[in-house]
């Protein structure tokens, strides 16, 4: 199995091409500079040889443009490097700017190695000793039970030691392929309740928790919103501590996280506060959305999210300024050394500061925009599921969620920065991003299923009215930004470049004399002038 060690080893070695070449010339022209003490045979020689590479360099032009250089060229240059960096997108060398440059003694301990043939040997005596050792009991819906989970379980075996790896390699890749196939399972699953009937698929809950599968209130969080409350004697402020439940460090740890994931400020302000936004406008379906004017923008935008993407963003800075070197864990002589490098095992193999720029082109704004909108589904999915499904905010198939998210996250928003950054090296949607994608619709379509008559409760008019113009809004500012503004722009260059064609025609042509065209250049001009258009 290749490392990042090897594949960073490689590209040193790549890099040390060009010096090489560079030394290589400078041989040359140093033997070129010593021919004066050459002996007349000598001198005959290195004219023929002169001659030589006078050929070789008249095609000079012709590999530069291939991207080949001749190092027998002595007035040659090394142009391979630089001509490729020329050719290279403008978006190719933002992405180069933003990454952070890492050093690996390119160590492979058996930690990294792959363990394929282990792996199948244990789960072979595993099968080996069910099938020959154990006796199977005579309870069906424990027998099903088992052998879903070991079906699961022998999946799992097979991705984390097969599947791709993706861009994160920290702590270890296995365990980024470990939670892609976490996903593959998990929406084959929403598939299978997506295709049941509602009381079977809530029935279908009971089989993995007996306490689910019951109709359960949920907690109004308006009522009284007084932050202070002169009839109560006893504590005025009781209706602030009333919401100091444990959805406040849940709040404050999640923003931290997303922040960590999206790695921008305005796209993390934007999502808190559209969230926000979207409780008021569909608190008339889910009665846990309605809280408070000051529980919405002062304990959850200001407070709880404010606060954790403030502790992002400074996280974020320590990332991109730490410096990334990497030695193995028994090159390092002291024990402080080694404690150190365990410990660092858990963060980044190396750093890339996300620059979205939405507004540079119309595919990374629709892709902003999309990144949006899936965020936001999502949120709004960890509420209706829980709705329709009737889990209580506290059971841990709602915790496990949150903790899937957060670490497939991750990953689903590099590889979609990359798709966007460099689109000539990653032709296609990353396998965990499209998953990502994948499994929040099927979410929501889940939802819109198990109660419908909730999801078209009609939403007040006046509310409409505001996402109605919000939308049109964004319309119109794409309309301009990417078609209309261009299409203007465009039309001004044009018009400056034919003023600028008669003054073309009236330079002077051979000794001075401004002769008048005549029969075809008339019509296209001088031929000094048309070549000068085609040039």
């Amino acid at each position: 199995m290749k490392t990042d060690a090897d594949s960073h080893l490689g590209g040193a070695a790549a890099d040390d091409d060009p010096r090489e070449q560079s030394s290589g010339i400078n041989e040359i022209i140093l033997n070129t500079q010593g021919g004066e003490d050459m002996t007349k045979p000598e001198a005959k020689r290195s004219g023929v040889a002169a001659v030589n590479v006078a050929g070789k360099c008249a095609t000079a032009a012709e590999q530069v443009n291939n991207g080949l250089a001749d190092p027998d060229c002595p007035g040659q240059s090394v142009p391979s490097k630089a001509k490729v960096m020329k050719q290279t997108s403008k978006e190719s060398l933002q992405r180069r700017n933003t990454e952070c440059e890492v050093y690996d003694d390119g160590t492979n301990t058996f930690f990294w190695r792959a363990h394929t043939l282990t792996v199948l040997f244990i789960l072979t005596c595993a099968l080996v000793y069910v099938t020959l050792l154990e006796e199977t009991p005579q309870d069906t819906a424990y027998n099903t039970k088992r052998g879903i989970i070991a079906s699961i379980l022998v999946f799992l075996c097979f991705g984390v030691t097969q599947a791709k790896d993706g861009p994160f390699t920290r702590p270890h890749p296995a365990y980024w392929r470990f939670w892609l196939c976490v996903s593959v399972v998990y929406e084959l699953f929403l598939i299978f309740i997506l295709f049941q009937t509602v009381h079977d698929g809530r029935h279908f809950m009971k089989y993995i928790d007996p306490k689910l599968g019951v109709p359960l209130p949920e907690r109004g969080y308006g009522g009284n919103c007084l932050i202070y409350d002169p009839g109560n004697t006893t504590d005025p402020f009781h209706n602030i501590w009333d919401k100091m439940d444990g959805f406040v460090p849940a709040h404050f740890l999640g923003w931290y996280i997303k922040t960590l994931v999206i790695r921008d400020w305005w796209m993390c302000m934007i999502i808190s506060v559209m969230f926000e936004f979207l409780e008021y406008s569909l608190e008339h379906q889910l009665p846990n959305f309605s809280e408070c004017w000051w529980d919405h923008w002062i304990m959850d935008v200001l407070v709880c999210n404010g606060l954790g993407i403030y502790c992002g963003m400074k996280t974020l800075a320590w990332l991109s300024m730490k410096p990334y070197q990497w030695q193995g864990l028994w090159n390092i002589p002291t024990y402080k050394g080694k404690i150190k490098r365990i410990a660092f095992q858990f963060t980044p193999y190396s750093w890339v500061k996300f620059e979205w720029k939405p507004a540079s082109n119309l595919r990374r704004w629709l892709t902003v925009l999309g990144i949006i909108f899936v965020f936001l589904l999502a949120e709004l999915n960890t509420f209706y599921l829980k709705f329709v499904l009737w889990m209580p905010p506290e059971h841990y198939l709602v915790l496990l969620r949150l903790v899937f998210f957060v670490n497939v996250g991750g990953v689903a928003m590099r590889e979609i920065y990359d798709f966007i950054g460099d689109p000539k090296f990653h032709k296609k949607l990353g396998q965990q991003a499209w998953l990502v994608v994948a499994i929040t619709v099927t979410e929501f379509l889940i939802v819109v299923k198990y109660d419908p008559n909730t999801i078209m409760l009609p939403i007040p008019f006046f509310i409409m009215q505001c996402w109605f113009l919000g939308i049109l809004l964004i319309v119109t500012w794409t309309l301009w930004r990417f078609f209309i503004r261009d299409i203007t722009l465009r039309y001004k260059e044009t018009r400056r470049r034919k003023q600028e064609v008669p003054a073309d025609w009236d330079r002077p042509v051979g000794n001075g004399s401004t002769a008048a065209p005549s029969g075809r250049s008339k019509l296209n001009g001088s031929s000094e002038t048309v070549r000068q258009r085609k040039s």
